[in-house]
């Protein structure tokens, strides 16, 4: 499995989906919801019939609806598509029960996903990844694909979707697209894109180059993300085992560097709520949780509204008030930049990371041998950043 996305327009529940990858039989898609209270992890299981499942995408305006990018096989060769889908109606909870090692997968119980509309046009060629525009309804969609961005008009009540506008990756050689990233700031109106070494900022509006950054990395860039609470800041790793981190406003240099994995780094995620927090994740089986305050939108990582939460919370929760004082007294030394944690439950190449978007302190990762593994932001590092 590689594909691993959190559902962007759930704020209440902690869920996420993962898509299989097998040769030899249907595919699935999982949706897995996280019980706090019980600390167990409850699963969905719809049949992705089409194909491996490379990756996975959520609408931020629907919890419903997601797309996924897959490859089958056509006329003995490899070819990627992406189709967007609704999850099926919960009729009852029968099919939502706890997950029990070496389960059947081919449960009975699956259900069939229902297909929306897909996005490519084959003169495009192959789909690479697809981006939802950021809080917004869910109605604009881009699907990279090898050679050429294309923005789409989706109208999911007439399950149809529209190409407004398209342009080609134009560059010696044959260079092809390899990541994607909406970003979220300037009204939507940019993404950036990786191919080869390099990475590109678009203009959305008139689909023109905005920036470029040559050799951002020594090898190719496995993946985007940018600060959500920081303009112009942007995070990218590759296959340099390095993470790096950018102002497009002036993209000679990287403003930061970090070396901490051994192998390919696939994906990086900064925090929605503490952009200080980056997740990192690699085939070295490793994933990483660093501090990066220095660069971040809260470098004394400090947030007064949530201070005063948690000030609310020792008023309340006598019992705990020693606790918070003896944190309170270990925490007037700020937090440390660099590694914050290192998690090796993973024994094969971890090939995506993603923070819950109802729980800015809880992420999963998934591996390539299946297995997903939620973990929680240390509570010392959660103090020190509250307190």
């Amino acid at each position: 499995s590689r594909a691993l996305t959190s559902l962007a327009a759930e704020s209440d529940t902690i869920e996420f989906l993962v898509g299989t990858q097998s040769l030899k039989s249907d595919n699935q898609v999982h949706l897995l919801q996280f019980d706090e209270d019980n600390n167990s992890l409850n699963k969905k299981v719809f049949r992705h019939r089409e194909g491996e499942i490379w990756q996975l995408t959520t609408s931020p305006g629907d919890r419903q609806i997601f797309a996924s990018t897959y490859s089958k096989i056509v006329d003995n060769k490899t070819q990627f598509y992406a189709t967007v889908w609704k999850l099926p109606e919960a009729e009852d909870d029968s099919a939502n029960e706890p997950e029990i090692q070496g389960e059947d997968e081919h449960s009975t119980q699956a259900k069939t996903l229902e297909p929306l509309c897909q996005l490519e046009d084959r003169g495009f060629g192959s789909v690479v990844s697809v981006l939802w525009e950021p809080q917004s309804d869910g109605s604009r969609v881009i699907s990279l694909t090898e050679t050429h961005i294309l923005l789409w008009d989706l109208n999911v009540s007439d399950t149809e979707a529209k190409l407004a506008n398209s342009v080609a990756l134009e560059a010696k050689g044959h260079p092809k697209f390899t990541a994607g990233r909406w970003n979220p700031h300037h009204n939507n109106t940019q993404i950036a894109t990786a191919n080869d070494t390099m990475i590109r900022g678009w203009d959305v509006r008139s689909m023109k180059e905005a920036y470029k950054i040559e050799n951002a990395h020594n090898q190719l860039v496995r993946d985007l993300d940018f600060n959500p609470n920081k303009q112009y800041y942007l995070a990218s790793c590759g296959d340099d085992c390095k993470v790096k981190f950018w102002d497009i406003r002036n993209p000679s240099a990287a403003v930061l560097s970090l070396s901490d994995h051994s192998h390919w780094v696939w994906s990086v995620r900064y925090n929605q709520f503490h952009d200080q927090l980056v997740l990192t994740s690699s085939s070295d089986s490793r994933v990483i949780l660093t501090n990066t305050s220095s660069i971040s939108s809260e470098p004394c990582g400090q947030l007064d509204d949530e201070k005063d939460s948690i000030d609310g919370e020792r008023e309340v929760n006598s019992d705990d008030e020693d606790e918070l004082d003896d944190l309170n007294d270990r925490n007037k030394e700020p937090l440390k930049e660099g590694v914050l944690a290192t998690y090796e439950e993973h024994e094969d190449s971890v090939y995506a990371g993603e923070w819950s978007t109802a729980d800015p302190w809880l992420f999963a990762s998934l591996s390539y041998d299946g297995r997903m593994v939620i973990n929680r932001v240390p509570r010392a590092v959660k103090y020190k950043i509250l307190l």
